[in-house]
């Protein structure tokens, strides 16, 4: 977007004035309302004038402006024992730059970045406090998360391998780092809202970061505490209920152009599942509430290896029942693998239909049959680990979902 110098300039020197603002009311003693907007004016002038003149005008600019934060530290260094911080030094030096930037016609970035300069001034302490509650577990776990998302994804060949060419590596790396992202957002938001919103924010955190592990978890804590049966039961249908919201934004990251074809019968089933969690919530919840229990950082390496290696299993045993068994081999399939795990029966369905090797109707009737048997599965570990109360409330819902899912397999259109 080229705009005339003017305009550059007044829009220099609206964001000088914003990150000055900020900059004044924190006290600084190097910069504030008036440095700031010279600061970015001086870099829309050296960006115009390095048009005329060449880049060294812009490097001259910065060089300067530089040489000025450095004697302006040692000014302040030697008239207090306080030690200055880099911080405003460095956001001058990124205002200059925006300034350049707005030569450039990067409008839009330059004013996004000035914003986003402002932001981080301001959050100091929120961003100072956030950084301590990080627990070194949780950091080593973010850490791994980048390992996996920016160090080995980038890296793996994207083109097939191996029988029926579905091996993908790059694509399913990128499905374990679709996975592990979910249930760390679950985390995240654990940690965040958690221990604030109760029984229902046990459900559905849940449902994000492991149906399962809330299954198992649940269904032990009953035996100890029978009474809390009722909440017990409704947090393991909520998980179970966020399962199908998970397969929706799958699907829609996998392959988005069938989304339309298939998310209507799994909507269907997620209403089941609230209506259920409803009336579980109605039969005698009450006032009760349950602690969530603490949740360990979700993206360990060994699983996320795991996850791949069953997802890529998976996309094997669909693609060869498809060939050699038909569709009575593609629902054994998915009911096998639904029994632990619908990340990878969805994953790979959705896959196989983004690539026309499996028409939507099937598709989504195969990630149904996967979800029907998951709560099969989990009505088993209730029935193993749950108290006797814990049982016959979840063994009521679940088979009144396990009717309406078998009703959608065979009755809905297509």
């Amino acid at each position: 977007m080229d705009l005339p110098v003017l305009h550059q300039l007044g829009i220099a020197v609206g964001l000088g004035l914003l990150v000055g603002l900020q900059r004044e009311r924190s006290a600084s003693r190097i910069a504030g309302i008036r440095t700031f907007p010279l600061i970015t004016s001086l870099g829309v002038l050296c960006g115009v004038a390095a048009q005329s003149f060449g880049g060294w005008v812009v490097a001259a600019g910065l060089l300067g402006l530089a040489a000025l934060a450095v004697v302006a530290n040692a000014v302040q260094i030697r008239s207090t024992e306080l030690d200055p911080g880099m911080t405003t030094e460095v956001a001058g030096l990124v205002m200059f730059m925006i300034g350049v930037a707005l030569t450039a016609g990067l409008v839009l970035e330059a004013i996004v970045a000035g914003a986003g300069v402002a932001l981080l001034l301001h959050w100091k302490a929120k961003l100072h406090s956030f950084a301590g509650r990080i627990e070194p577990e949780e950091f080593d776990s973010l850490m791994r998360f980048i390992l996996i998302t920016l160090v080995i994804l980038p890296v793996l060949p994207n083109h097939g391998y191996g029988p029926y060419g579905i091996l993908n590596p790059f694509r399913i790396w990128l499905m374990v780092v679709l996975i592990v992202g979910i249930s760390l957002a679950g985390y995240v938001a654990f940690r965040l809202f958690g221990a604030k919103l109760g029984t229902l924010a046990a459900g559905i955190l849940g449902g994000l970061i492991s149906s399962t592990a809330t299954t198992i978890s649940y269904s032990r804590r009953t035996r100890e505490h029978p009474g809390r049966s009722p909440a017990a039961a409704l947090i393991v249908a909520l998980a179970s209920t966020v399962v199908f919201a998970r397969v929706l934004v799958e699907i829609a990251v996998v392959a988005p152009s069938i989304l339309g074809a298939t998310a209507g019968p799994i909507v269907a089933m997620m209403g089941v599942m609230i209506l259920v969690c409803g009336a579980l919530y109605l039969s005698g919840i009450g006032s009760q509430e349950l602690e969530l229990k603490d949740e360990e950082p979700p993206s360990d390496l060994r699983a996320a290896v795991m996850f791949g290696l069953l997802y890529a299993a998976v996309l094997l045993g669909v693609a060869f029942a498809k060939q050699h068994w038909g569709d009575q081999g593609l629902y054994a399939v998915a009911a096998i693998s639904g029994l632990t795990d619908m990340d990878a029966i969805t994953l790979s369905t959705s896959e196989l239909m983004r690539a026309d090797e499996l028409p939507p109707n099937t598709g989504w009737r195969l990630i149904l049959v996967g979800a029907l048997a998951n709560l099969v599965f989990k009505g088993g570990i209730i029935a193993a680990l749950g108290h006797p109360r814990l049982r016959r409330r979840i063994g009521i819902a679940f088979s009144t979902a396990l009717v309406a899912g078998v009703g959608i397999l065979f009755l809905w259109p297509g």
